[in-house]
């Protein structure tokens, strides 16, 4: 067992700090509330996006990031893994822990199923390069 109680080799995925959300190919500076990635054979990421459109977001993406956790414990199908971006005004004068705890007070509910592992990265507009 590790130190944090997990079995060895088993960790969580932690979104690195700037790592962009964007796919590949996006024009610099052009983002979208209501980016649609689509999410076949998976409706966990609607469910996340319409959750997390009660947060008011200028910003909203929803990555499924299944296909590069394919064969880990838990989740041997990949199935589950997303990652958020959220900015919004709400944010604003928050801490990370408060922000994280906000998000998450939206989707609770949805993990440890259908949603095996949540990468948030939750901003301020002011936070946020244009």
């Amino acid at each position: 067992m590790s130190p944090k109680g997990r079995p060895e080799g088993e960790h969580r995925s932690a979104q690195r700090e700037g790592t962009p959300m964007s796919p590949k190919g996006r024009p610099e500076g052009e983002h979208r509330s209501t980016q649609r990635e689509g999410f076949p054979g998976n409706p966990a990421g609607e469910i996340l996006r319409t959750r997390l459109e009660a947060l008011a977001p200028t910003v909203l993406e929803v990555r499924d990031d299944g296909a590069d956790h394919v064969g880990h414990a838990g989740a041997a199908n990949g199935a589950g893994h997303f990652s958020v971006l959220v900015v919004s005004k709400n944010f604003s004068g928050l801490s990370r822990l408060q922000r994280h705890q906000r998000v998450l007070r939206e989707v609770s509910d949805l993990l440890p199923h259908p949603v095996h592992a949540l990468s948030i990265r939750a901003l301020a507009p002011d936070e946020f390069p244009t």
